[in-house]
Formats: C-alpha cells, sequence, structure tokens
C-alpha cells in the first residue's frame, strides 16, 4: 500500500485513547483488510490483518481471552 493510499483510508482511534497517551493505535478499515497503525508515527509502518486475523487477535490485545 503506498503512503497515498493510507492517508486515505479513514482512521479511528479508541474514545479510551488521549492525544498525548504513550501508547495509542488508530485503525483503518476496508472490505479485505483491517490496518492498524502507531498514532504517533502515522507515517511509519502499520499491521495488516485479515478480518479472519483480527477477529482471533482481538481477544489477545484486550486480554479477553
Amino acid at each position: 500500500m503506498t503512503a497515498k493510499s493510507r492517508t486515505e483510508l479513514m482512521w479511528f482511534k479508541s474514545s479510551h485513547s488521549t492525544d498525548d497517551g504513550p501508547a495509542c493505535v488508530e485503525v483503518a478499515t476496508t472490505p479485505d483488510i483491517i490496518h492498524v497503525r502507531d498514532s504517533k508515527h502515522i507515517e511509519g509502518p502499520h499491521l495488516t490483518f485479515s478480518p479472519t486475523q483480527w477477529a482471533t487477535f482481538l481477544p489477545y490485545a484486550s486480554g479477553r481471552r
């Protein structure tokens, strides 16, 4: 994915995140890919997940497994 197309995504941050928080992530979704990036380094690398991978990952990330 190019930097231009990454910026065209609609990114969301948790309502629990603050602008000055040390560990905030943002998520953007497309029909086939969930994108995750560091909100402090938006031009840096990001993770991508398929919807199935994302559904498997979330319980581990939230501590609800």
